[in-house]
């Protein structure tokens, strides 16, 4: 039972750590040229279908992938799909 608390208190330790959440709708690459004509109602082309699935990544690694949702005024994700870990070496 000890080790169970041990384990407790070193994952509590860790639940207040920072970290870096991303949703990534897609990716392109541009010339510099073009990214500096880039304002206003310009559409930059991605590729992904606009129906596919969004990527959440935390400090750059994919977790999971989810759908786009509208919450009031807001975006949020639906995760849909997590993403298997690989198993950690022996």
């Amino acid at each position: 039972m000890a080790t169970n608390n041990s384990a407790q208190k070193n994952i509590d330790v860790l639940l207040h750590v920072p970290m870096q959440v991303t949703a990534e709708l897609g990716k392109t690459k541009m010339s510099v040229s073009d990214v500096l004509k880039i304002g206003t109602g310009t559409i930059v082309e991605l590729d992904r279908l606009a129906s596919g699935p969004v990527d959440l990544l935390v400090n750059n690694k994919l977790i999971a992938r989810g759908e786009v949702v509208a919450v009031d005024e807001n975006f949020g994700i639906r995760v849909t799909e997590l993403i298997a870990r690989p198993s950690p070496p022996l």
